[in-house]
């Protein structure tokens, strides 16, 4: 099992969880079920996963409040799968950290390839990996975003963000006073076969602002009616 990514698979349904499971392991993935949130926060601190599928309607802790205390100090990729389909949802599951929401019933393919999709852009790069002019990094006064270990330094202070955060403020703050539209970033970032809507991007976006407050030389800057831009002075 050495060298094996490891699935924690959180959901009530056997048959569901035992089905992830019978998939992912087929793809030399590693996997844990659990089939509550009391169980899920316990597996992992101790199984350590490198992403956590995460069903919503749990009982007794459901998968929001789990969410919530995996991300307050985690930013382990976290896919959230649902039977509810409302927009209100999805968003508040964003907002809360998840970095995808797939909807059930679903494919189980196309569940291993969202986690492969996942899994690809939360990839640090090892000690020594990489030569230093492959390094993706771009730096502004007070501000570091590191693609190449997933890492963002803000005047001094590292700042804990889930991958698609940190890529997509990478990509706005690698083209400095570029606008980009909703419909761009969510292709480039989530990729074309995302079948989320462009709201996933405003809400991404929420969340950075709220970590990285604006600075007298950058901001965050949002151009109605089109979309986003990394705004420098």
């Amino acid at each position: 099992m050495t060298g094996k990514q490891k699935i924690l698979i959180v959901d009530d349904d056997e048959n569901i969880a035992e089905l992830i499971s019978l998939y992912l392991t087929k793809e030399c993935f590693d996997t844990r079920i659990v089939y509550n949130g009391e169980d899920a926060l316990s597996a992992f601190h101790t199984y350590q996963p490198n992403l956590i599928l995460l069903d919503l309607m749990l009982p007794g802790i459901d998968g929001y409040q789990v969410c919530r205390e995996v991300r307050s100090g985690s930013s382990v990729p976290i896919i959230m799968l649902s039977a509810k389909g409302e927009v209100f949802d999805k968003v508040l599951g964003l907002e809360l950290g998840a970095d995808d929401y797939i909807m059930k019933p679903f494919d189980p393919k196309e569940l291993v390839a969202r986690v492969r999709a996942v899994l690809r852009r939360y990839s640090p790069g090892r000690p020594g990996a990489a030569e230093k002019d492959n390094t993706k990094l771009v730096q502004y006064d007070g501000l570091e975003i590191n693609l190449t270990n997933y890492s963002v330094v803000c005047d001094g202070r590292p700042v804990e963000m889930p991958p698609k955060e940190l890529e997509l403020l990478y990509c706005l703050a690698a083209s400095p006073n570029q606008v980009f539209t909703r419909e761009q970033l969510l292709d480039r970032i989530w990729g074309y076969e995302y079948v989320g809507d462009t709201r996933t991007v405003d809400v991404h976006i929420k969340r950075l602002r709220e970590k990285l407050k604006d600075h007298p030389h950058w901001k965050l800057s949002t151009v109605w009616g089109i979309g986003y831009k990394f705004e420098t002075k």
